[in-house]
């Protein structure tokens, strides 16, 4: 159902309550007028039959404006199951407890926010000619036993999912829930993924695995959200646990790049037990807005930025709460108290980026690209780190285990390839490699120009005089008039691609969701065929960081 379906008002409902308010009021007064002029009084009984009327009408008035309130919750926040009249996007779920319905719901409500139509649908409700005639797709699914579909999607896993489709129009996200206690984790996800992409259907983002409820699985599914409906803003379903760290270094990685501004950031913990993570782990950061744009906004609504607030159970001064709040229309504003103010103000939702460092290294490196707003003001998360937070000044962080871009546990032949700021998390897979011992590594990147864009490539051409990077191989599209990328490079290099895949190389690939990644992913399928890069990818030999 579309979400302008859901604000219509039920006229019917209000004239009910209207109604019978008005009986109710008219006993009243009609018992009250008996008090008052006793040479008129009614009979006992008859002032009984009145009285009685008064609680039944107080009764059915009562009921009249639960079941209106109901009515109007269901209409903002649950949609009715059923197709809306020219949706192009889809939230279709697979529940067998509740828990990926109610996560589908808040999915179907977070592009309602952004300003999305979306139907929402049990997947059981679906066939091919009903998911063919949508161009955008989410699926929340949680999986029974070992690897089993819940009871509610068997008539889609009978008749959808066990037949050959093609869906070249259809780009999809799957949200898989399940218990890593179990052999077959996610298997009902999975398998929904793996059939979408023998149908030809484009993932607008890889798998995401949610175990028991995980939180940091469930923002960086919402992070991913508001990137597709464009809407980054959106505060998030759960707040990360942040803890203090402290910016210590901030280092400008590409002056005069044709790209936008590229930086190398460190961070260290307030507690040194804070440094505790794994190669291919991810750092949620708390972005604050600047200080300028503070100032500015509490001039324009005329409050007091040291005015004392409460938040959370916490007493803080107002200018700090509206530093890591979303600012809100200052004229509005100047109608209330710093209180009132303070109760309205929602949190900037958390910035995600791939570590580039490991924990011997003392802090937690990052490679943050600024990106602008359309008024060409900086993006909350790259302007804070890059910009705007102060040199040995506080910056909360939260580290969230990323199982699915961890480095193998062995000496296999690793093949590493990315784009871009991409080549953070490789960098700490390959410092991870290194200090094994594993020396077959092969680097595939690229980026615009050798002279701006080779971020960290004097330690790549380090690493490989030394000999702990068996193979580098770069791509700098704007040095060359053919616009040569990563992919290009893996083309021309197939022969020994599958030399590598042959001997059991694990791939990882790092860098942008659009273009690089698809177009690697093409490679692969023609290198080794599409049912073989799929049973790498369950054997944890294909795995994908990309945005």
């Amino acid at each position: 159902m579309s979400t302008g379906a859901t604000r219509r008002v039920d006229t019917g409902a209000i004239g009910q309550a209207v109604l019978l308010l008005a009986l109710a009021i008219l006993a009243v007064l009609l018992l009250r007028w008996q008090v008052e002029t006793p040479q008129w009084r009614l009979p006992d009984g008859t002032r009984l039959m009145a009285a009685a009327a008064i609680v039944l009408a107080y009764g059915a008035f009562t009921g009249a404006v639960t079941l209106l309130r109901r009515r109007r919750n269901k209409r903002h926040v649950l949609p009715h199951f059923a197709p809306g009249v020219g949706n192009d996007w889809v939230v279709a779920f697979a529940s067998q407890t509740g828990h990926a319905e109610f996560l589908a719901r808040r999915t179907w409500q977070t592009l309602a926010d952004a300003g999305l139509d979306a139907d929402l649908l049990p997947l059981g409700a679906l066939d091919m000619s009903g998911l063919a005639r949508y161009r955008h797709a989410l699926f929340v699914v949680s999986t029974t036993g070992e690897g089993d579909a819940p009871d509610s999607a068997v008539r889609f896993v009978r008749n959808t999912l066990s037949h050959r489709a093609a869906l070249p129009g259809l780009r999809y996200g799957v949200l898989a829930l399940g218990d890593r206690e179990y052999a077959q984790f996610c298997g009902f996800g999975h398998r929904l993924d793996a059939w979408l992409r023998h149908a030809d259907a484009q993932p607008m983002l890889d798998l995401v695995e949610v175990d028991n409820g995980d939180a940091g699985a469930l923002r960086h599914w919402q992070h991913h959200l508001g990137l597709l409906a464009g809407r980054t803003d959106l505060s998030d379903w759960s707040a990360p646990a942040y803890r203090p760290w402290r910016l210590t270094q901030r280092t400008l990685l590409n002056a005069g790049s044709a790209g936008a501004a590229a930086f190398h950031v460190a961070l260290e913990p307030i507690d040194a037990a804070g440094l505790t993570w794994q190669a291919g782990d991810i750092a949620e950061v708390g972005p604050r807005n600047s200080d300028v744009d503070v100032a500015a906004w509490l001039e324009a609504s005329r409050q007091d930025g040291t005015a004392p607030v409460s938040s959370g159970g916490t007493s803080l001064a107002l200018a700090e709460l509206l530093g890591r709040s979303h600012l809100p229309d200052a004229a509005t504003a100047r109608e209330h108290g710093a209180q009132a103010v303070a109760d309205m103000l929602r949190p900037l939702p958390h910035r995600e980026y791939s570590i580039a460092s490991l924990p011997p290294d003392g802090s937690v490196h990052l490679l943050v690209r600024q990106m602008r707003r359309s008024d060409g003001r900086l993006g909350s998360g790259s302007g804070w780190l890059t910009a705007h937070a102060p040199m040995l000044g506080k910056v909360d962080l939260r580290i969230r285990s990323n199982p699915g871009f961890h480095p193998p546990a062995d000496d296999r032949p690793m093949v590493l390839i990315g784009n871009g700021t991409g080549i953070a998390g490789l960098r700490a897979l390959l410092k991870s490699r290194i200090a094994s011992g594993w020396r077959r590594n092969w680097l595939l990147f690229g980026e615009r120009n050798v002279a701006h864009d080779f971020h960290y490539g004097d330690e790549v051409r380090a690493w490989q005089h030394d000999g702990v990077i068996e193979r580098v191989d770069l791509a700098f599209s704007r040095d060359r008039g053919d616009r040569t990328y990563v992919q290009h490079l893996l083309q021309d290099q197939l022969p020994r691609l599958r030399e590598w895949l042959e001997s059991g190389a694990s791939v990882y690939v790092c860098g942008s969701l659009e273009g690089m990644a698809p177009a690697v992913d093409a490679v692969l399928r023609e290198a080794v065929g599409a049912d073989e890069l799929e049973m790498m990818a369950l054997e944890g030999r294909y795995r994908r960081d990309v945005y």
